[in-house]
């Protein structure tokens, strides 16, 4: 795969994955069809921006997994750095390791961003929600680590 895969739309079927989780065991986005699922994309554990996402869905995952939501983060990052990352930040939800950026590069999560006016590849910080067949239902590219939660929630109907 490219760097420069074309952008998921709504309606195509989610690239499938099977990736480690923090605690280093295997999950798959096709072993939670029947559920819709929140799959997001982030630069690094422990880093400003991606810590006050990480907190933010960490802060409203009752209401997500009410609404009948499951929440994966997805970095480059290795499996013993999400452990410490999720302990620190008391994460509920799985975070998996994806250093080769496959996964990244099939939803197209990666490639060439402005970072403080300069043209740098690297990770897209971007979210897809998944239906219960495998769908892309609504795919969010170049979102913002403050208050994506709350728009997210916003786009998806569900209440505060």
């Amino acid at each position: 795969m490219s760097d420069t895969s074309e952008r998921l739309t709504a309606g195509l079927e989610a690239p499938d994955f099977t990736l480690p989780d923090e605690n280093g065991a295997d999950v798959s986005l096709s072993g939670l069809r029947g559920q819709k699922v929140v799959v997001y994309f982030y630069p690094a554990a422990n880093t400003p921006g991606c810590t006050t996402e990480a907190c933010d869905f960490r802060d409203n995952i009752n209401s997500l997994k009410g609404a009948g939501y499951q929440v994966l983060g997805i970095s480059k990052d290795s499996p013993a750095v999400l452990k410490g990352f999720a302990e620190a930040q008391g994460l509920n939800f799985p975070l998996l390791s994806d250093p080769d950026l496959a996964v990244h590069k099939a939803y197209a999560a990666y490639g060439e961003k402005s970072l403080y006016g300069k043209t740098v590849t690297g990770v897209l910080r971007s979210t897809f929600v998944v239906d219960e067949n495998g769908a892309v239902s609504l795919p969010l590219y170049n979102v913002k680590a403050t208050g994506h939660v709350a728009s997210l929630r916003k786009k998806l109907k569900i209440d505060a």
